[in-house]
């Protein structure tokens, strides 16, 4: 059973994660993820969950351009006081307007199975509606693609790495 972690001070977590954050149910009550939008993503952190996850290797000037260009990025954090840790990551290109695609998302590893990802791109869908964004693509690895089958996602006809949402 997923259950809401602990709280903490609202002002506290504004300092960390900014105005635009969330807090992520999880089934282990003593530990705190939070969702957000304005943290700044540490790019060497970023590299160790891309690793961890098993993702080549990107040079890290293009990655930083590649984050600066896009149109949203949300880290999932592990909250801790002195250092949180990035632990999960997604990133969005597009118009702003009326498509959006989806080109990362990690979760790393020790965080997998307790539905963290569905809650990022249920996250990642909610900000990209509060823009107007109405029709978004994504591009999947196949031995993910039945991931976002699951969510809803139509697939493309040949089923093997595009995937599409559309408001209703």
């Amino acid at each position: 059973m997923t259950q809401t972690p602990r709280l903490h001070n609202s002002d506290q977590l504004r300092h960390f994660y900014g105005e635009a954050h969330r807090l992520c149910p999880t089934p282990n009550t003593e530990l705190s993820l939070v969702l957000s939008l304005e943290r700044e993503i540490d790019l060497i952190e970023l590299e160790a969950l891309c690793d961890a996850v098993g993702w080549s290797r990107r040079p890290l000037r293009r990655v930083r351009k590649a984050l600066e260009h896009s149109l949203l990025q949300v880290g999932l954090w592990r909250h801790d006081e002195r250092l949180p840790k990035l632990v999960g990551f997604a990133r969005c290109t597009g118009d702003g307007v009326v498509d959006a695609t989806v080109w990362d998302l990690a979760v790393h590893p020790l965080y997998q199975g307790a539905g963290l990802g569905k809650q990022i791109m249920l996250f990642v869908i909610e900000q990209l509606r509060d823009m107007g964004v109405d029709r978004v693509s994504l591009f999947a690895d196949p031995e993910v693609v039945g991931f976002y089958e699951a969510q809803g996602w139509q697939l493309e006809p040949l089923q093997r790495r595009c995937a599409f949402w559309y408001a209703p």
